[in-house]
C-alpha cells in the first residue's frame, strides 16, 4: 500500500548494478518517511518515468550505461533533490555543482545512508521523526569492480593488510580497499570491537579470551594493551 502522509519522500534509484540497488531498496524500506516509487537500470528509464510522474528524490548512481548520471541531470527540467552514489571520490565536486544534496561513496553505512536523507528532510522542511528505522542487517562492500552485500552476522573478523583490508566470514573472505578506521566507523558498535590495531572482531563470534588473544574458530586473534580494557567490559556485557 502506498504511502500517502504529506511529510512522505518520494523516491526512485538509478542504479545499474543489483547488489547497490538491493541495499539501497533494504536502506529505503528500513525509513518510514521514504517511499520508493521505482528503481531504474539506466538513465533513459528513469527519464521515461519522470516524464509520467513527479518525485522528491533521486538516489543517482553517476557511472550509468547509455547515459552518465551527470548528463541526465543535464537533461531535467525540474530536478528534484538529488542523492548521488558512486564508487569513485572523483566526481564529488562536480555533484555539488550541480546543486545535489549529498554525496554516497561506496560502500556507504546505513548510518551514513540516514545522514544523507535527513540533509533532503531538512530541506523539505519535513518534520517527521526519521530516527524512525530499522537496523540494518548488512553492509554494501566493493570487492573489485563488483558490489557485494554481507551480512553483519557473516562476519567473523576484520584484518588490515597494509593498504587492504580483508573480512573474513563463515566459508570466505574478502580484498577490499578501505583502511580499517573505516570498518570501525560504519560497523555496528554494538557487534563489532577492536581488539588490536590490524584486528577487528565481531564480539558474538568469539569463544575463548585469554590474556593475549581472543579465539574464534581456529584463528587467534591478538588482543592488544590499548583495546583490552574496552573489549572486555563489552564481551562481560554480553554474557550476562
Amino acid at each position: 500500500m502506498e504511502k500517502t502522509d504529506k511529510s512522505i519522500i518520494r523516491c526512485i534509484v538509478i542504479e545499474d548494478q543489483m547488489p547497490a540497488r538491493k541495499i539501497l531498496k533494504k536502506y529505503i524500506d528500513d525509513v518510514e518517511i521514504l517511499h520508493l516509487k521505482g528503481m531504474f537500470s539506466n538513465a533513459l528509464e528513469g527519464l521515461d518515468y519522470l516524464r509520467e510522474s513527479s518525485v522528491d528524490l533521486i538516489f543517482l548512481d553517476i557511472n550509468l550505461p547509455k547515459l552518465s548520471g551527470i548528463d541526465f541531470l543535464d537533461l531535467l527540467q525540474q530536478q528534484p533533490k538529488v542523492i548521488l552514489t558512486t564508487a569513485f571520490s572523483d566526481y564529488a565536486i562536480q555533484g555539488y555543482e550541480l546543486d545535489i544534496t549529498d554525496y554516497l561513496l561506496k560502500p556507504f553505512s546505513f548510518q551514513r545512508f540516514l545522514k544523507a536523507v535527513m540533509k533532503v528532510q531538512r530541506q523539505l522542511n519535513y518534520a517527521t521523526d526519521i530516527n524512525k528505522y530499522k537496523e540494518p542487517k548488512g553492509i554494501l562492500v566493493k570487492v573489485g569492480y563488483d558490489l557485494v552485500s554481507v551480512q553483519f552476522d557473516e562476519i567473523i573478523y576484520i584484518q588490515t593488510d597494509g593498504d587492504y583490508t580483508i573480512i573474513f566470514c563463515e566459508n570466505k573472505k574478502y580484498h577490499v580497499s578501505y583502511p580499517l578506521r573505516y570498518w570501525v566507523s560504519n560497523l555496528p558498535a554494538s557487534k563489532f570491537i577492536q581488539v588490536h590495531r590490524s584486528f577487528l572482531v565481531n564480539i558474538h563470534k568469539v569463544q575463548v579470551v585469554s590474556t593475549s588473544f581472543v579465539k574464534i574458530n581456529e584463528s587467534k586473534i591478538p588482543l592488544g594493551r590499548v583495546y583490552k580494557k574496552n573489549f572486555l567490559d563489552n564481551y562481560q556485557r554480553l554474557e550476562r
